[in-house]
């Protein structure tokens, strides 16, 4: 995950530290005005409005050590779905309080808000009425797991159903790739569930969450959570082999309690287009491939923030590969895994929105 961290008091600025210093997050980037507290490393602004309309595009969560008031307005103009906004966490500056405002289930601000408390030792204010109530909510379930909830309508509809006590079954479709992984991960959290075909779900009439890779299904009693893509961005030496590079990208997949045969792609560069290491891995795994040009690489660096390498610049041209490849992939994508090296390859993992 990566978080932006928004400070407008010195007490904010100290706060702000220790977030960075203690959430062992991806990133945590904390930004402040232009001539505040020069002696901290920060990313600067001349107008808070223009900083959070960049970041609300370029960060999977947003926290504002600040006024509650001062934060909504800044995210306002921005909103557009539970299912892609960023999770968004408001608290005051000596960080006594943590407020979970946005995203909390799909995007992870609940748990966030949780880990926030922790490093600063405040009380997390989750209000969310599932988390409340100590229930489980489906898409809360989903976003654990790199599932995405269809149709969204439905989300309401469910979780309003479990506060009122009402009956609804997990089913898991008979032909999900993967099965066993998600199988699992129902076992692991103690949730009852049931191996289903899609016309079965389709038929009855209880209220269902059903884990499928077909997200057409419709019915006024089902919610379907469908596996997200999960892009694998590679960069590698010339002349490694498979096995390096699936040994490479199994462990990344690891990092973020995957299995590799959950990833659906595999992007590069357009300059490994004929590394037969890279091909003969995805062949193996039976994923398709996308190579992108130089141009293509720069235009989501600047337009998510990523961190350059000079040696790969000076390498290729271009200074960020598997996480900009990746990205390249997705009309939106959160970085679920970044740049991360291993002896001969880089691998970043990217989940679609």
């Amino acid at each position: 995950m990566r978080c932006a961290v928004f400070a407008a008091t010195r007490r904010g600025v100290e706060s702000a530290i220790r977030l960075r210093d203690g959430l062992l997050l991806d990133a945590v980037d904390i930004f402040l005005k232009d001539g505040r507290e020069e002696e901290v490393p920060a990313k600067r602004f001349s107008h808070l409005a223009d900083a959070v309309a960049k970041a609300f595009r370029q960060y999977d969560a947003l926290i504002f050590l600040m006024a509650a008031g001062i934060a909504v307005r800044m995210i306002a103009p921005h909103l557009r779905s539970k299912l892609t906004d960023p999770a968004v966490l408001v608290a005051d500056e000596q960080g006594r309080h943590i407020v979970s405002l946005l995203s909390g289930h799909v995007g992870g601000g609940n748990m966030l808000t949780v880990r926030v408390a922790n490093c600063l030792g405040g009380e997390p204010i989750v209000t969310t009425a599932t988390d409340v109530s100590g229930l489980t909510a489906p898409d809360a379930f989903a976003a654990e797991l790199g599932l995405r909830p269809v149709p969204k309508p439905m989300i309401q509809v469910m979780n309003g159903a479990i506060l009122e006590g009402k009956t609804v079954s997990y089913a898991v479709d008979e032909n999900l790739p993967r099965l066993d992984f998600f199988e699992a991960a129902f076992l692991d959290r103690g949730i009852p569930f049931v191996r289903k075909s899609a016309s079965d779900v389709l038929a009855a009439e209880g209220l269902t969450v059903f884990v499928t890779a077909n997200d057409s299904l419709r019915s006024d009693y089902l919610l379907c959570l469908v596996p997200r893509r999960l892009i694998a961005g590679m960069g590698c030496r010339r002349g490694v082999s498979k096995g390096a590079l699936k040994k490479a990208l199994s462990e990344a997949c690891e990092k973020i309690g995957q299995e590799i045969s959950a990833v659906s792609m595999i992007a590069s560069a357009s300059v490994k287009r004929d590394e037969a290491g890279l091909l003969a891995l995805a062949a193996e795994l039976g994923v398709e491939t996308r190579f992108f040009e130089i141009e293509e690489l720069q235009q989501k660096i600047e337009a998510y923030g990523l961190e350059e390498s000079s040696f790969v610049r000076r390498q290729i041209g271009v200074g960020n590969v598997s996480e900009a490849a990746a990205l390249c992939c997705v009309e939106q994508g959160r970085i679920a895994l970044p740049k991360t090296k291993w002896e001969k390859a880089t691998v970043a993992l990217v989940w679609e929105k």
